[in-house]
C-alpha cells in the first residue's frame, strides 16, 4: 500500500522544485503556475520592490 507520505523527493515532478526555489527566494511578489492539458508548462515570477515610506503627516 502506497501513500502520498511515502513519496520520495526523487519521485516529485521537476517543476515542483523550481516553484519551491522561486518562492523561497521571493520576499514580495507572485509565483504563477501555467497549466496546459493538465501539465505544468510555464512558471512565472513577479517580484515587487517595497520602499520604506516615512509617515510624517505630509502628503
Amino acid at each position: 500500500m502506497s501513500t502520498t507520505a511515502d513519496t520520495s523527493l526523487s519521485q516529485q515532478p521537476a517543476w515542483l522544485e523550481i516553484v519551491r526555489q522561486k518562492v523561497e527566494s521571493l520576499r514580495f511578489g507572485v509565483v504563477q503556475i501555467v497549466v496546459h492539458d493538465g501539465k505544468v508548462t510555464q512558471i512565472e515570477r513577479t517580484e515587487k520592490t517595497r520602499l520604506a515610506g516615512q509617515r510624517d503627516g505630509a502628503e
